[in-house]
């Protein structure tokens, strides 16, 4: 027993590590394409907000349009597989877009951020399948935190790396190392321990049947329910600031909008340490609670920022607000794991994921004119309301959990 223990104790960090190396060089990847492209096309088009808002729907839309749709294969298709071939067309997608580009159409790019990101919709529903799959549950909590120390690494890094590429070499550069990128993900995914025969699923009605039990499935359980309406406020609320970042450092502090990149990595440093921290508290603190604190915080950050004209209180605002992203994140994938059956998971991963990002995506496209009828403030204290809305939205389930707890301990 303790030999057969040891070997699926190694058999799950070895996943693990092989799924992490694989996404630090697709983050690094997304964030060269990223900044690549806003500034690219911020000077083409004399920083137009509407253009700007029009990158970050390329980018999101994917994630709402196609998420049910790749969760759903992703519970049919074999992860390994499924990962490996979305970076590897991902990578093919840049080149065809570098191609374009080269050709004087820049419009391509919105094109090639939109198939990349509809890629990806079949590549995460099939890592949280294999975490579900190996990883135990008590270590689970910890796993997604690791999870979000990588994005906060690359939130430091990845802008300042995006920019200097850009500054340097250019956007044909810029696309050249995201599709290398690309495809050494999808190299490294390779050396993954072979797929587990999934169960035969037949045909296109068989998927449309799956696809419904999804739905119906999340719409069942209570604390998926929650959890989808908490999503839906926080989404609208993500969408309406995130093309509008770069504003904030030309309008609100004055300064020249490559400094963006140094407001973003001053939030990454934070979220690195703040990921760490989560890390070391995971099975200590309910991820409910973890979730509902860190939505709190951002409520009150994203208003702060939205004030503020001074650089070093917009600093701490963003430092602050850095630390506790972690709280929301490691809340939220552990919540929707922790609640899914393993035969659910690519399901409920891609019914839950595009209620925020569809509601994202419908921020982006109002965030230009809404900036422009209203104000830059009155757009960042819209979202910190409805970010504050999405927190109160979990008492229910927060509460139900602390009842629960009492009665076992009764018992």
């Amino acid at each position: 027993m303790e030999i057969r223990a040891n070997l699926q104790h190694k058999l799950v960090i070895k996943l693990v590590r092989t799924i992490i190396c694989s996404r630090v060089l697709l983050q690094l990847g997304i964030w060269i394409r990223n900044y690549a492209v806003l500034l690219y096309v911020t000077d083409l088009t004399n920083n137009n907000p509407v253009y700007v808002s029009l990158i970050s729907v390329a980018e999101f839309a994917p994630i709402f349009l196609f998420g049910l749709i790749g969760g759903t294969f992703a519970d049919r298709w074999r992860p390994k597989r499924t990962m490996v071939w979305s970076d590897l067309l991902s990578a093919l997608s840049v080149v065809a877009v570098l191609l374009a580009v080269m050709n004087g159409g820049w419009i391509a790019l919105l094109a090639g951020s939109f198939a990349s990101a509809s890629l990806s919709q079949f590549s995460q529903p099939s890592a949280m399948k294999l975490y579900k799959r190996h990883v135990p549950m008590e270590q689970l909590q910890s796993v997604m935190a690791m999870s979000q120390t990588l994005v906060a690494v690359f939130t430091v890094l990845g802008p300042v790396i995006g920019t200097f590429i850009f500054m340097q070499f250019g956007i044909n550069v810029s696309l050249i190392l995201t599709a290398i990128l690309f495809l050494g993900s999808s190299f490294i995914l390779s050396s993954l321990p072979s797929d587990a025969e999934e169960a035969a699923s037949g045909g296109a009605g068989s998927f449309m049947k799956e696809l419904a039990s999804g739905l119906r499935y999340v719409g069942s359980n209570k604390a998926l329910r929650t959890l989808s309406m908490t999503f839906a406020a926080v989404g609208l609320a993500s969408g309406v600031t995130q093309p509008l970042q770069i504003f904030i450092v030309i309008e609100k502090l004055g300064l020249n909008k490559q400094f963006l990149q140094w407001l973003v990595m001053a939030n990454g440093a934070a979220m690195l340490v703040g990921g760490i921290v989560v890390m070391g508290i995971a099975k200590k603190v309910k991820p409910q609670l973890l979730l509902m604190i860190g939505l709190l915080v951002a409520a009150v950050c994203t208003i702060g920022i939205g004030a503020s004209s001074n650089l070093w209180i917009t600093i701490i605002f963003l430092v602050i607000s850095g630390l506790f992203y972690p709280c929301i994140q490691g809340g939220i994938q552990t919540l929707i794991v922790r609640n899914t059956e393993g035969a659910f998971i690519g399901r409920v991963s891609g019914a839950i994921t595009p209620v925020f990002m569809g509601m994202m995506v419908i921020g982006m496209l109002i965030s230009g004119y809404m900036k422009e009828t209203f104000s830059l403030f009155a757009v960042y204290l819209l979202s910190g309301g409805l970010i504050l809305a999405g927190a109160l939205l979990l008492t229910p389930l927060t509460i139900e959990k602390r009842t629960k707890a009492g009665r076992g301990r009764a018992a």
